[in-house]
């Protein structure tokens, strides 16, 4: 079962990667935008067929590894 996982900062917390993503998209020309944020995405392939456990152990990486807890939040899905 492969798990998807979206890490972003949680908002308040200053994010200095996507100020410069912003800044430079409005300096290409698009000056529709009005803010960027920066992110990650993981993929973890979790062995078994019952998603609730595979989503009680991802969320027990997320919290133990792949995300702080005090600056960042997670999503977790399944693909089918």
């Amino acid at each position: 079962m492969k798990a998807s996982i979206k890490v972003t900062l949680k908002e308040g917390i200053l994010d200095p990667q996507g100020k410069a993503v912003e800044h430079s998209l409005k300096s290409l020309g698009f000056d529709s935008v009005k803010g960027a944020r920066i992110g990650r995405y993981i993929e973890v392939e979790v062995a078994g067929t019952d998603q609730e456990d595979a989503r009680s152990s991802v969320e027990e990486m997320c919290e133990k590894l792949l995300s702080n807890p005090v600056t960042e939040n997670f999503k977790i899905s399944f693909d089918d």
